[in-house]
């Protein structure tokens, strides 16, 4: 999958310019650190483009890429892995030689089953992690962080970007694979209304919070909870518990329509900026309406939105310590 975008993602602090709104802090418990956060609206900002991180739409298109090439010869050798990629060690990775594997994915982690379904591999590939199968005689990574040899020469590699090693592997038989993904909420591109009503009725969140909650929603993130509610048209600062029920249909419709769009386009090789009409397009045009895409940025992520839309010309900013300075 191409990424033009992320290759140029500066993950530093934005560029704070006279153009910025509101800045304010804000603290998540009295032991840590205050966390920067700034809303800007100017389209003469410079802009500040996360990373693409793997969502629904990526990781089942990926999926479908992968599990024909997987499946097409056995386990010749399994392993080596880095030591903090390798999250299990009973039952050891030598057991999948000889086996025959597909792909399948649950929310943003691919599922390698054996052919007796005996034994699955778990990939988990966080935000910096990728899976790619590279063909016999092709070049590849010097070292991924794992690997599976097929007999046909093919290899799957994980390799991950950056110093922090977060993308994990699991070996694990049925039960304790169970025990893994019990905490997930339902597939977000199975949501009917009425199913997204009771969740969003279950808690008092603010929508782009909940919609990234992977214990009620799984399989959105950051960019593609910014495409759901810009879709929906639908403030992400609203709170979960006050979308009316002709809302929560907007809401509905959205998240299937856009994951879907999402993981037609990244089949076709689409890269970010072909795919995402709001995601890191701070200071664009509003696809709909034209007016300049806004963004309020987060230590972990960055919400993008447009004002006239979404929020009724309000910007949207961070009050919480703000109300503490007072």
């Amino acid at each position: 999958m191409t990424e033009d975008r992320s290759k140029k993602a500066s993950l530093g602090s934005p560029h704070v310019s006279p153009h910025v709104v509101a800045t304010c802090t804000r603290c998540t418990a009295s032991t840590t650190a205050p966390r920067l956060t700034t809303t800007l609206i100017a389209s003469t900002v410079t802009r500040r483009e996360e990373p693409t991180l793997p969502e629904l739409p990526e990781v089942e298109a990926w999926r479908r890429q992968l599990d024909p090439l997987v499946t097409a010869s056995p386990v010749e050798h399994a392993g080596p892995a880095h030591v903090a990629t390798l999250k299990t060690i009973d039952p050891p990775l030598k057991a999948l030689e000889g086996e025959t594997l597909h792909v399948e994915r649950r929310a943003k982690r691919f599922l390698l089953p054996t052919s007796d379904g005996e034994l699955v591999l778990m990939v988990h590939l966080m935000s910096a992690g990728r899976l790619r199968h590279v063909a016999a005689g092709a070049k590849g990574a010097k070292t991924p962080m794992f690997r599976l040899r097929f007999a046909d020469g093919g290899e799957l590699q994980l390799t991950e970007a950056g110093s922090k090693k977060r993308a994990g592997v699991w070996l694990l038989r049925p039960d304790e694979l169970a025990e893994e993904l019990a905490h997930l909420g339902p597939e977000a591109d199975t949501l009917d209304a009425e199913s997204l009503g009771r969740i969003l009725a279950s808690d008092s969140r603010r929508l782009h919070s909940l919609l990234r909650d992977q214990r009620l929603i799984a399989g959105i993130g950051r960019a593609w909870a910014n495409e759901i509610l810009w879709t929906a048209q639908l403030s992400p600062y609203q709170l979960s518990t006050q979308v009316d029920d002709e809302e929560t249909g907007r809401l509905s419709e959205a998240i299937r329509g856009e994951l879907a769009r999402g993981l037609e386009l990244r089949l076709a090789g689409a890269n970010d900026a072909k795919t995402y009409h709001v995601h890191n397009a701070l200071g664009q045009p509003c696809p709909r309406c034209g007016t300049p895409i806004a963004r309020v940025d987060f230590e972990e992520h960055t919400i993008y939105y447009c004002p006239t839309c979404q929020t009724g010309g309000r910007v949207l900013k961070d009050r919480r310590l703000s109300r503490l300075l007072r």
